[in-house]
């Protein structure tokens, strides 16, 4: 911890971030892994339990669970809620799609970031980054439509996921100026949970898996006990879960966000590299052109943002 002392709060902040990615692409490839034989509710629920357990223990070990006391816990649980959305469409496009391919179509996020911005905090949103979003959103169709005519529909998961996430930035925004990372990785986990039971409950019977579609099946399926193994696999999840998110949420309550949400692409190589060695999967070329485009317009928002929020003009003109 002397070493983090050292350098500055946004360094810090990368680094957390970073070392997030890791765990949180680790979780990730369990699931994807594990979707074929599981329902999404079944896995979230036991994830999200070990991922608690292990929260409030460290929470107890480093300062004791007062800390984890807030003041706003409907804003805590409607951001809680905005995650689990994010995560379950996420998980629906990881089981039906290549893993890079989910994780770049995710990277839409930021751009979303900027219209909810517009709409719902009225934020001034230049032509510049207009055209920035418009890009992005012709990279999500170049990956959307590999064949050029017949449109993928499970691309629309992880989009649907990048906006629900843009949602729960938007109140991190709110909720980072009182509140720790540990108090936000807790009610993230209590969502998830509570949805988890209800979604159980409500389609755990399988009663409504009549579709032939990936994704619907593994959001459907219904519940049955894992075996041994399957429990130690979930064990690791929850674990690498709960230290990917309490990272998460302390890089950005540490770090500026225009200056670590860049970072967050970082977890493009990642999941190449575990969609390859778990799956064999590679990207193709339309995959690498729509990537260069969602994250190069995404890229434009983030330096728009910065440049911004320090009233600089974006290029030098002398």
């Amino acid at each position: 911890m002397q070493f983090l002392g050292l350098i500055s709060r946004n360094v810090q902040g990368i680094l957390y971030l970073l070392v997030a990615l890791v765990f949180l692409t680790v979780s990730d490839a369990i699931i994807k892994w594990l979707s074929p034989y599981y329902p999404l509710h079944e896995l979230t629920l036991i994830k999200a339990a070990i991922a608690l357990v292990v929260i409030f223990v460290v929470a107890h070990i480093f300062g004791g669970l007062s800390q984890l006391k807030t003041k706003r816990p409907w804003l805590h649980l409607l951001r809680g809620i905005m995650y689990v959305l994010s995560d379950a469409f996420y998980f629906l496009g990881l089981a039906a799609i290549p893993m890079a391919t989910t994780v770049t179509l995710f990277f839409c996020a930021p751009l979303f970031v900027c219209l909810i911005a517009k709409i719902f905090l009225r934020e001034t949103v230049g032509l510049q980054r207009w055209l920035a979003i418009f890009v992005g959103m012709v990279g999500v169709f170049v990956i959307a439509l590999p064949s050029g005519v017949e449109f993928n529909w499970n691309v629309v998961f992880p989009v649907l996921s990048a906006v629900t996430y843009a949602l729960m930035v938007i109140m991190t925004r709110k909720l980072a100026i009182s509140d720790s990372a540990g108090t936000m990785s807790v009610y993230v986990l209590i969502s998830f949970i509570l949805l988890s039971i209800v979604s159980g409950i409500l389609i755990g019977d399988g009663q409504f898996n009549v579709f032939n579609q990936v994704a619907l099946e593994f959001l459907l399926r219904a519940w049955q006990w894992p075996s041994l193994g399957v429990y130690q696999l979930l064990i690791i999840c929850g674990v690498v879960s709960a230290v990917g998110v309490y990272l998460l949420s302390q890089s950005y309550r540490i770090g500026e966000a225009s200056v670590v949400v860049p970072f967050e692409y970082a977890s493009l190589p990642l999941a190449i590299l575990a969609g390859f060695l778990v799956w064999g999967d590679l990207p193709g070329l339309r995959d690498y052109i729509g990537s260069a485009l969602i994250i190069g317009s995404g890229l434009v928002v983030i330096l728009f943002e910065i440049r911004m929020s320090r009233k600089l003009p974006l290029f030098k003109t002398g």
